[in-house]
C-alpha cells in the first residue's frame, strides 16, 4: 500500500487506509492538491487542483484517463445463470459471452438496491461491476442453494474516455481494438504484453473504454505507462472525477446512493426501461407489479446560476423536491442538476425555484433526462469530436 500524501498545512488530517483500498495507480498522479473520496470501499481522486473545465473540454475533444473506484465481482459456476436471473431485473441467459449489459438489483420491496454492468466472460463466468454500496454481502445472502462461487478478482478499473479514445486503445493493443468493437462489447486484449479485460463502456456519455486489472497478475505501473504512452500522441491527459462528474450529469447517468437508493423504485428513478416484469423470479418483481410507474427524478436547468447539491426545489414557498447532483454545464452554458421530487406530477416544463451555491434561489426549468444526446449517438459512434 502506498504512503499517504505528505501534509501540506497544519490543517491536513491523515486518515488510515486500513479499511479502504488505495489504488495501485495512486502514486502515478497524486500530488499536494489531491483530494480523495471513497466509494465501494475504495479511495479515488475526487479533485487534484487542475482546472476541471479544461479537462472537461479535453474529454469532449480528445481523451482523458480516469482512475475510478468501480468494483468488479466475479460470479461463476454451474448455477451462475439461474442465480443472476434471481438477482437482476433483466434477462441474463441471453447475454452472449463478450458482451455487457446494464443491470439493476432490487430489494424484495421493490427498492433500487444496485445498478452496474454485468459482463459475461464465458458460459458460466460473469463479472458484475458495481459503483457504491455493499454488493458482496447481498450476493452471498441470496446464494443459498446455488452452485456458484462469488469472489473478488481484485480488479482496479481505468477508464479512457473521449472521441480519441479508440485511437488510444488501437495503439495500446497494436490494432486489436478498432471500430469493430461495438458499444458494450468486451473481451481480453494484450496491452504491452499483459492480458487485460477491456469493455467499450464508461461513465461520461462519450466514446470510451474501461480496462480491468487483475490484482497481482497485473503490473499496474507498466500498464499505466503503456496507456499514457499510447495516449500522448492523441492529446490524452489524466483527470480527476470532477470533470467526469460534470459530463455524467449532462449525459443523465445516475449514481447509486446519491441520485437514487432503496427508498426509490426503478420507476421513480426513471429506470423503468431496465425492468422486465415479464421475467419471473427476480427479487422485487412481485412488489414492482403493484408499484406506481410514475417518475420522480428529472433534470433541471438554471440559467446563469449553479444549483446547490442537496438544495431545496421550491414551488412558491413550498419545498417540493431536492437536488441530488449539480454542475455547471460548459456545453449548455447553464447550471444543471437532478431534481428528485416528493410526489409525482407533470413536472417537465415547469418553472420552479432552486437553492444555488451562490446563496439564495434562482429560477429553474424542469426537463427530461439526459440533457442532450438522448439516443446515445456520442458513445455509440467512433471519433466525433466537437469543434
Amino acid at each position: 500500500m502506498s504512503s499517504p500524501i505528505p501534509p501540506t498545512s497544519a490543517d491536513t488530517v491523515r486518515i488510515s487506509a486500513r479499511r479502504f483500498e488505495q489504488s495501485p495507480y495512486f502514486d502515478f498522479y497524486a500530488g499536494p492538491k489531491t483530494v480523495l473520496g471513497v466509494a465501494a470501499g475504495r479511495y479515488y481522486e475526487s479533485s487534484n487542483g487542475t482546472d476541471p473545465v479544461e479537462t472537461y473540454w479535453n474529454l469532449r475533444r480528445k481523451s482523458v484517463l480516469y482512475d475510478v473506484p468501480e468494483k468488479p465481482w466475479q460470479i461463476e459456476g454451474p448455477d451462475a445463470v439461474p442465480f443472476l436471473e434471481r438477482i437482476f431485473t433483466r434477462p441474463v441467459g441471453n447475454l452472449p459471452a463478450g458482451r455487457g449489459r446494464y443491470a439493476i438489483a432490487c430489494t424484495p420491496g421493490g427498492g433500487t438496491f444496485m445498478d452496474g454492468i454485468l459482463f459475461r466472460i464465458n458460459e458460466n463466468r460473469f463479472w458484475y461491476v458495481q459503483p457504491d454500496g455493499d454488493l458482496e454481502a447481498w450476493l452471498i445472502a441470496h446464494s443459498g442453494g446455488f452452485d456458484i462461487t462469488i469472489s473478488d478478482p481484485n480488479s482496479r478499473v481505468l477508464q479512457i474516455q473521449g472521441p480519441k479514445s479508440m485511437r488510444v486503445m488501437a495503439d495500446a493493443t497494436s490494432g486489436a481494438i478498432d471500430e469493430s468493437m461495438k458499444y458494450f462489447d468486451s473481451g481480453f486484449y494484450e496491452i504491452g504484453g499483459q492480458e487485460l479485460y477491456v469493455s467499450r463502456t464508461g461513465w461520461t456519455g462519450e466514446l470510451g473504454y474501461e480496462i480491468y486489472s487483475e490484482g497481482g497478475k497485473t503490473d499496474h505501473e507498466r500498464l499505466w505507462n503503456d496507456l499514457m504512452e499510447a495516449g500522448s500522441p492523441h492529446g490524452m491527459v489524466y483527470g480527476s472525477m470532477v470533470s467526469m462528474g460534470m459530463r455524467r450529469i449532462e449525459a443523465g447517468i445516475l449514481d447509486n446512493l446519491s441520485d437514487f437508493d432503496i427508498s426509490m423504485t426503478p420507476f421513480q428513478a426513471g429506470l423503468g426501461a431496465f425492468i422486465d416484469l415479464d421475467k419471473e423470479g427476480f427479487i422485487g418483481r412481485e412488489a414492482l407489479l403493484e408499484k406506481d410507474p410514475s417518475v420522480l427524478l428529472f433534470g433541471l436547468r438554471c440559467g446563469t446560476a449553479k444549483p446547490d447539491k442537496g438544495g431545496k426545489i421550491l414551488e412558491a414557498t413550498m419545498t417540493v423536491g431536492q437536488v441530488t447532483a449539480a454542475s455547471w454545464s460548459p456545453t449548455l452554458h447553464c447550471g444543471i442538476g437532478y431534481a428528485r421530487f416528493d410526489d409525482s406530477r407533470n413536472w417537465i416544463g415547469r418553472t420552479l425555484a432552486v437553492e444555488t451555491v451562490e446563496g439564495g434561489t434562482a429560477p429553474c426549468e424542469i426537463v427530461g433526462l439526459p440533457f442532450y444526446d438522448s439516443s446515445k449517438r456520442i458513445p455509440r459512434e467512433v471519433e466525433k469530436p466537437i469543434p
